[in-house]
């Protein structure tokens, strides 16, 4: 995972901190490290794909991705 990444899901301030907490209380969601990237599932279903730099990229319509801030949508 890329630390532009780390630093927007860890930080208490990060602009994906409060989707990474709902993430750890929600039993369906897993997550994948791949090419520097979080890859989000719900029940073996991919949902979202968060990067560092890029803006995420929604797979699904989600309840997650309504956590999203509307700026970094593009």
């Amino acid at each position: 995972m890329c630390s532009h990444l780390q630093k927007k899901l860890f930080e208490d301030d990060g602009v994906y901190h409060g989707l990474w907490t709902s993430m750890q209380e929600d039993p369906e969601l897993t997550a994948v490290v791949r090419s520097r990237q979080l890859h989000i599932y719900r029940n073996g279903k991919k949902v979202l794909v968060l990067a560092g730099k890029a803006a995420p990229k929604v797979i699904r319509e989600d309840a997650l991705c309504g956590m999203l801030p509307k700026e970094i949508m593009g």
